[in-house]
């Protein structure tokens, strides 16, 4: 069987699989809890990974693992392992239980609904639905460039195609089968993924460019005293200090890696899900860094052409892997990338009908029946997929696009929502200044470049460390003041639910 015979079954496989994934719950989703939360009764394995298959996407594999490898050489390694650490057992040890118990308590499907329970202002759900709904759409744009640099270069398709074929299986997922379709084709993905990076770095390590583990790792500690990054220089150590923060504790105010939370069944399982999700997280994340730093020996001091966008697909295509690993490797990043686009989706518009469709309508003395909610999301799902695909095809780099997202989305988020669950002092003016402290210290440097900034990871590590400081500032003035909302909250930081 020929290489691309050999790939295309494999993919075809894959597809018939998700296909099947999203007719067998398509009858499950049916009411909006069950279409967004899947009825409150997830398991540690599907939620753990869920959360890794939604945190780590083409967008890490292609665009970071390349050009942080690029950048940064083998110091790039400890941006996955940041990813571990912060992003995966710290966020589960800080996060999971008591989101799980207060979402739970307060009947809360969206972080946006989070937002008005807590602090008693539906102007700030709405504001929280807006920033969600169009400020994911560039985070899913730089998926979906992930996925047609690398098939671009190992399959020769067209770009174009590549992308509306992506857009198509995410959206059959998510419009036949809504949250339990996509964390049960996350539990078959995710081991998909554990299974393909293993096999990917050692087959990597093994091939001709890196010549075995010890001889590669000489080589390139060899190339780094030799290019002035062993050390790393002041604004490269700022610059990949900056990259891993935002990448760890930037997930920590994403609506769609929070909504993990909501479905878990109990405690329990949240215990067991922070080890399971640390571990695939060392895996996956841990293992795509690690083979992009190896960049330099593939192609020495010379950029390839197309940018740092493909540096890595071009690694796979010249590393001699066997036909059958490369058709799994392809897999791995179109299962990554569609799990990573269907919580994207299905987040913010599941925002968009619950917090902005359905108020409007009963405002204005209209009432829309579950099911017709649940209708409207799903289209609402195509129209998003149809967004994402026209920004993909801005000439933004995969690394900057997704930055700008993550650091406006946690810059707005992150601060009002950890310090509502562990802190009651925090008050409606606390949580409007941080929000949009953060919000306007992300987006006002990335709108003036005409987002094509290479700064954006430094500048979503501001916004979410001047949101804190301003929650806690305006907190203070606002119950100096008794402005409305002042009174502290006891419910959301108890710990049980």
């Amino acid at each position: 069987m020929d290489k691309q015979l050999t790939i295309w079954t494999v993919i075809g496989v894959y597809a018939l699989f998700m296909l099947a994934v999203g007719i067998l719950y398509s009858r499950k989703g049916s009411d909006m809890a069950g279409f967004t939360v899947g009825g409150r009764s997830a398991g540690a394995w599907i939620s753990a990974l869920s959360y890794g298959t939604a945190y780590f996407s083409a967008v890490m594999f292609i665009g970071y693992s390349g050009g942080s490898g690029w950048s940064y050489g083998l110091w790039s390694v400890l941006v996955g392992v940041g990813n571990a650490v912060f992003g995966s057992l710290l966020a589960w040890l800080v996060l999971a239980n008591r989101t799980r118990a207060v979402t739970r308590r307060f009947d809360i499907k969206s972080m946006p609904q989070l937002f008005e329970k807590r602090f008693g202002s539906p102007v700030m759900r709405l504001f929280a639905c807006a920033v969600i709904f169009v400020f994911l759409i560039p985070y899913s744009a730089s998926v979906y460039k992930g996925l047609t640099s690398v098939c671009s270069v190992i399959l020769g398709i067209d770009e174009v195609v590549c992308m509306i074929i992506i857009a198509i299986a995410s959206a059959l997922l998510l419009v036949l089968g809504g949250y339990m379709a996509t964390l049960k084709a996350d539990f078959v993905q995710g081991f998909v993924m554990m299974i393909g990076v293993s096999a990917l770095i050692v087959l990597v390590v093994l091939s001709p460019q890196v010549g075995g583990l010890s001889n590669g790792l000489g080589r390139m500690m060899d190339y780094m005293r030799s290019h002035e990054m062993a050390p790393l220089p002041g604004k490269s150590a700022v610059a990949l200090g900056s990259t891993l923060l935002m990448t760890s504790f930037g997930t920590w105010g994403l609506p769609q890696m929070v909504h993990k939370y909501y479905g878990i069944r109990d405690g329990k399982e949240v215990k067991r899900g922070t080890v399971i999700s640390t571990v695939f997280a060392l895996l996956v994340a841990g293992g795509g860094y690690f083979i992009g730093s190896f960049s330099h020996l593939f192609f020495g001091e010379t950029m390839p052409d197309g940018g740092k966008d493909f540096i890595v697909p071009l690694m796979l295509d010249t590393a001699g892997l066997p036909n059958i690993l490369i058709g799994v490797i392809l897999v791995l990043l179109i299962s990554a990338s569609v799990s990573t686009l269907s919580s994207i989706t299905l987040t913010a518009c599941s925002t968009m009908t619950m917090d902005l469709v359905k108020p409007a309508a009963e405002k204005a003395g209209k009432k829309i029946e579950d099911h017709n909610l649940t209708a409207l999301t799903r289209i609402l799902c195509l129209v998003f997929v149809v967004l994402s695909y026209l920004i993909a095809n801005y000439p933004t780099p995969i690394l900057e696009m997704m930055s700008y997202s993550w650091g406006i989305i946690s810059g707005a988020f992150l601060a009002p929502y950890l310090l509502s669950l562990y802190w009651k002092g925090i008050n409606r003016t606390g949580a409007w200044a941080g929000m949009l402290g953060g919000f306007l210290t992300a987006f006002l440097p990335a709108a003036v470049s005409g987002f094509t900034t290479p700064d954006g990871p430094l500048y979503a590590c501001m916004a979410m460390a001047v949101s804190f400081g301003l929650c806690f500032v305006g907190s203070k003035v606002g119950a100096a003041m008794k402005l409305p909302g002042w009174e502290p909250q006891e419910a959301f930081t108890e710990k049980k639910g």
